[in-house]
């Protein structure tokens, strides 16, 4: 059995997100996880149709809290892969020294760093709008199709918003951008790779590349892919299995199998 691969799904997902992800890594021979961020267990359908109470109070930490128990349950140091929000949390437990490598895609950018691009600005104020206080972002079909399937039909998005489309925190993403969002860039780390959709509507290939020219530490493999006419469904729009192939043999170039102890938390 390979290294154990912990998958983090972002802001308007649930781990069902990642199904297709964690059948193709099972089938390499990785044990995979995909741990579900607080009040968001369950039948995407169903949390749409019955918000959790609380949800609108969720902070980022509580969700770091949650994948950093998951990690700390294992007898090894895991990879993690991570989307959006999920990305800017595997850059968190890279730098904490939690994990053994890490894959950050379509990743939120740490240390309140922006991009002047117009989807960017204009699906972040939506998002985070302050006037709305700590009223959940009720995500309908319409702007699932304009944030994260712009290069499909609304057709073609029916299917993904219905399965996989949830409801979220506002103050998980304002969350992002202040403290709790800050790491230092200046480390040396375990291998990171930065995977980029080139029409990504909420975190823009520009705001990756950004991201990863940020890491300057020359002796830590730190790797940047663009993947052409994609958005921010990249991990489940047709295509993804493209981007899975090429994220399962960059780890097999630059992860270093970890140790596996005999029980708890790694040493």
């Amino acid at each position: 059995m390979k290294n154990t691969i912990v998958f983090i799904h972002g802001m308007f997902q649930n781990p069902k997100s990642w199904e297709k992800w964690t059948n193709y890594f099972s089938e390499k021979g990785y044990r995979c996880l995909a741990p579900a961020w607080p009040l968001h267990s369950g039948e995407p359908r169903d949390l749409r149709e019955n918000p959790p109470a609380g949800l609108g109070d969720l902070r980022l930490n509580d969700v770091v809290g949650e994948i950093e128990k998951v990690i700390l349950g294992l007898n090894e140091k895991p990879i993690v892969i991570g989307h959006s929000v999920g990305g800017l949390i595997v850059q968190l437990l890279v730098n904490r020294e939690m994990v053994s490598a890490g894959v950050a895609i379509n990743s939120v950018a740490p240390n309140a760093m922006l991009d002047f691009d117009w989807g960017f600005l204009k699906n972040s104020a939506m998002i985070a709008n302050p006037l709305k206080g700590n009223e959940p972002f009720y995500m309908d079909l319409e702007n699932f199709h304009a944030s994260f399937c712009n290069t499909m039909t609304l057709e073609e998005t029916r299917e993904p918003y219905g399965q996989y489309a949830t409801h979220d925190s506002r103050n998980v993403l304002r969350d992002c951008m202040g403290e709790a969002g800050q790491l230092d860039t200046e480390l040396p780390h375990v291998p990171l790779l930065f995977v980029a959709g080139e029409k990504d509507e909420i975190i823009p290939n520009t705001l990756n590349e950004k991201n990863f020219k940020a890491y300057t530490d020359e002796a830590s493999v730190t790797s940047f892919k663009e993947f052409a006419n994609r958005g921010h469904f990249i991990c489940g729009q047709p295509g993804w299995a493209e981007v899975a192939e090429y994220t399962c043999t960059w780890l097999e170039q630059h992860a270093v199998p970890e140790a596996v102890t005999t029980g708890g938390f790694y040493k």
